[in-house]
């Protein structure tokens, strides 16, 4: 962002949270998931254990219920990042943005890794 101010180009970073998505689709991150635990070596496989993809795949279920379906609110924020006069810097995008991320990013690093 700051590199292309030389060049008198304005960036707007549009931060959005959890939406359902094609990214975020449970069976498409879940079946690359198991395509990708699949090819691991059963070395790696041993060290993280069966443990570990069960655990991955329940918090990836659990997330995509708390995905936000209205995608309108991150296509406002690019609207508003390209056509008003005088953009924001940046845009975060749905309540777990603002009222999670936006927080973390103000703790020291081994209070954020602790929650």
């Amino acid at each position: 962002r700051i590199e292309m101010c030389n060049f008198g180009v304005k960036v707007s970073v549009i931060e959005p949270g959890y939406f359902k998505t094609m990214i975020t689709n449970a069976e498409n991150v879940e079946k690359n998931l198991l395509s990708i635990w699949e090819k691991l070596l059963e070395e790696t496989k041993a060290s993280y254990g069966e443990n570990y993809l069960k655990e991955c795949l329940v918090a990836l279920r659990k997330m995509q219920k708390k995905c936000n379906s209205n995608l309108t609110l991150v296509t406002d924020c690019m609207e508003h990042a390209l056509t008003s006069r005088f953009p924001r810097t940046r845009y975060s995008v749905g309540w777990d943005a603002k009222l999670l991320y936006i927080p973390l990013s103000y703790l020291p690093s081994a209070l954020t890794d602790f929650i």
